[in-house]
């Protein structure tokens, strides 16, 4: 099933940011309370609000994990006798301009036969975390980051075969809005906002606290949709009441408490806010999706929409459970039961993602056809091409 008759596209993609993404555009007042990079001779550190951060133990990204090798590991298939830690290969990043430079990843993307990816971070996805308590360095560093991201990247150029992601930090809300009509303004076709609950001076606050209803309207209004990938959310906060970390870290040993523990609650509770406190059924056009989660929080979601449809009939005005499958994107692992996530959320809501090119995905993305054995033509089309398009509000001419 890899050989398809059109180009798909791949939700999933991912850049290595160079030291500079977030410090090359920064107000020079924030230069200590953002992102900082600093080397004692051998080593180099991201110091993220004056503090060692090791979401990315080395921010270099050289050398970086070959794309793919992970693979057993996440399918639960390594050999007997093997050590998962002898499945990590890495690769010097020199031998790669495609994962920090816009031409050679799109001469990659020809090669691995893919028309259009979304562009997503990788270090990027610990730094609000690292900032939560001071929002004002947050709102700082993420316009610098979109700076860099347009620049390097482009949010969306006239070929329309990278869609770069800008990310967008709700922790100030009036700012927030000014930075979603700065990345409008430049061309954005999605943004990121991070799974997590919304940092705030007094307290923290829901993804559908109405405060945030702006940014919701203007995003719906412009058709442009809401990604959530998978990043630091700050859960880890949760595994230390049992005892762990508090604090995330890239590599080292793990607490197997931890995966059962957090998985995939910052996406379920996430997308709980959104649809509980109102944000689809006050911005009914707006589109979201989550990238690089999983999907069986998706089952649980619905069980515990459901008992709250029916415990608190009076706070739903529609059907919470239409609501996600109405609003809401997903982009499994590709180790996951398509076939249920299908049956209860729709192929039309699906999304090719492959993760590309860290270790933990794909290493030929389209080989995600493969795990598609069971659907139709029409079907794996439409998760390899057409829902992105959809998701994008791009209108799709019916396939033959």
């Amino acid at each position: 099933m890899t050989s398809l008759d059109y180009k798909p596209i791949d939700v999933d993609n991912h850049y290595y940011e160079p030291l500079d993404a977030f410090t090359r555009h920064l107000d020079k007042k924030f230069k200590r309370r953002g992102v900082q990079m600093l080397t004692d001779g051998k080593h180099t550190y991201a110091v993220i609000g004056e503090r060692v951060n090791h979401f990315i133990p080395n921010p270099t990204f050289d050398p970086i994990i070959v794309p793919g090798c992970l693979d057993l590991l996440f399918r639960g298939e390594v050999p007997e006798g093997v050590d998962p830690a002898s499945l990590m290969k890495v690769e010097r990043l020199e031998d790669h301009p495609e994962y920090q430079n816009r031409d050679a990843r799109i001469a990659v993307m020809d090669s691995q036969g893919i028309e259009t990816v979304f562009m997503l971070p990788t270090f990027a996805c610990g730094v609000e975390e690292a900032l939560k308590h001071d929002i004002e360095a947050t709102m700082a560093s993420v316009h610098a980051f979109n700076l860099w991201l347009d620049e390097d990247w482009g949010f969306d150029r006239p070929d329309h075969r990278i869609i770069a992601a800008p990310i967008i930090s709700l922790a100030d809300p009036e700012k927030a809005v000014d930075e979603v009509e700065f990345v409008l303004a430049r061309g954005a076709k999605l943004v990121l906002v991070r799974p997590a609950p919304v940092p705030g001076v007094v307290k923290p606050r829901s993804l559908g606290d109405p405060v945030h209803d702006p940014v919701w309207a203007r995003l719906a209004e412009a058709g442009v949709p809401v990604g959530f990938h998978l990043s630091d959310s700050g859960y880890l906060q949760i595994a230390a009441m049992w005892g762990g970390k508090s604090t995330f870290e890239g590599f080292g040993a793990k607490d197997p408490l931890d995966v059962v523990l957090l998985d995939d609650r910052a996406i379920h509770d996430t997308m709980a806010s959104m649809i509980v406190h109102g944000v689809f059924t006050r911005h009914p056009k707006l589109r979201v999706a989550s990238i690089e989660n999983g999907s069986y929080f998706v089952y649980r979601l619905i069980k515990r929409l459901k008992k709250a449809a029916n415990n608190y009939p009076h706070h739903f005005r529609e059907d919470p459970v239409e609501q996600l499958r109405n609003n809401v994107w997903i982009a499994p692992y590709y180790e996951d039961d398509l076939p249920a996530l299908a049956e209860v959320i729709g192929v039309e809501r699906i999304l090719f993602g492959s993760d590309w090119p860290h270790g933990e995905g794909l290493e030929n993305p389209v080989a995600f056809t493969e795990e598609l054995a069971g659907f139709g033509a029409t079907e794996v089309r439409k998760i390899m091409r057409d829902n992105a398009l959809d998701l994008l509000g791009v209108k799709v001419a019916s396939a033959a």
